[in-house]
């Protein structure tokens, strides 16, 4: 099946590659203050830093009547996942190179396929639950629970918040069948926000004159980063932009570099390989077997 004349895969996956680094820069901004501020504070603030632009965006856009046509339910527990998810994360940031912990968060997507099939219902066979026990495999070696890696509270905090984005990514899902994508961006930084900062009430550091800077770098980095991946969903079929997702992988070794003087070590970029491979192998097989039911194939691949 020919994809749609609007379709135009070259932009796509430009424009996800363009997402993939602005994210990537967002959380390196996040990393820059992790160790000066609380996680829950970090969260706040690259919620609050985002919002009005997110929020100008979708006046330009002239969808902001789309805001209160919600699922209010699923939007309250997506937001209590995301700040599991960013306190988490930053936790990890604070504490390992920004490239361990993406190697660690790219295995989110087989735990996505794995929680689809009690919380969605659907059908996932063997050959890709060897995939997501082949990823798994991955992250054990990134973390190396012998001692000599970082199975440390920071490596399971990451785990921890690869978990919290699978299990929101399920909600998005749900969501996508009846919010607008704008109302399912501006109420995530929203909420995340409000429970975010709600808790660094607690234990609020002034923010240091020479932070502004890196924190209004995150917010516009993350509201063009929402931006590009938006126009990359447009513009392309997302089983063909989805794999260049792992692509973040090599910005955020650059911004090691460039910035920390670090590079992750050989076990590291093994697992990260495994991880990695596993993930670009599902995304390859939901692909056939999706292609396979749209055409009625009367030799459907297994699931």
């Amino acid at each position: 099946m020919n994809p749609p004349t609007e379709y135009r895969p070259g932009a796509a996956a430009a424009w996800m590659l363009a997402a993939g680094l602005l994210f990537a820069m967002m959380d390196a901004g996040m990393k820059w203050i992790a160790t000066d501020y609380p996680p829950f504070q970090v969260a706040f603030l690259r919620s609050a830093a985002a919002l009005p632009l997110v929020l100008a965006w979708i006046v330009v856009r002239g969808r902001a009547g789309t805001l209160l046509r919600v699922h209010w339910g699923l939007h309250l527990l997506r937001g209590v996942l995301g700040v599991a998810m960013m306190v988490g994360f930053v936790y990890g940031l604070a504490r390992m190179p920004l490239s361990t912990a993406y190697a660690i968060v790219f295995v989110a997507p087989l735990m996505v396929t794995a929680l689809a099939v009690p919380l969605l219902g659907e059908t996932v066979g063997p050959r890709r639950w060897a995939a997501i026990a082949v990823g798994l495999l991955g992250v054990l070696v990134v973390l190396r629970p012998t001692g000599a890696g970082v199975a440390t509270l920071a490596g399971l905090a990451v785990v921890g918040a690869a978990l919290a984005y699978a299990m929101a990514a399920i909600t998005v899902r749900k969501l996508a069948l009846r919010d607008s994508p704008e109302a399912m961006v501006f109420w995530f930084l929203l909420l995340l926000g409000l429970m975010a900062g709600a808790v660094a009430a607690f234990d609020w550091h002034p923010l240091q004159r020479a932070h502004w800077p890196v924190v209004a770098a995150i917010g516009a980095t993350g509201a063009l980063g929402q931006v590009a991946l938006t126009h990359a969903f447009r513009l392309g079929q997302a089983s063909q932009i989805a794999p260049l997702e792992y692509a973040a992988l090599v910005w955020v070794v650059l911004l090691d570099l460039a910035l920390w003087r670090a590079l992750p070590d050989a076990m590291t970029w093994l697992g990260a390989g495994i991880i990695v491979a596993s993930g670009l192998y599902l995304i390859r097989r939901e692909r056939l077997v999706a292609a396979a039911r749209e055409d009625g194939s009367a030799q459907t691949p297994p699931p």
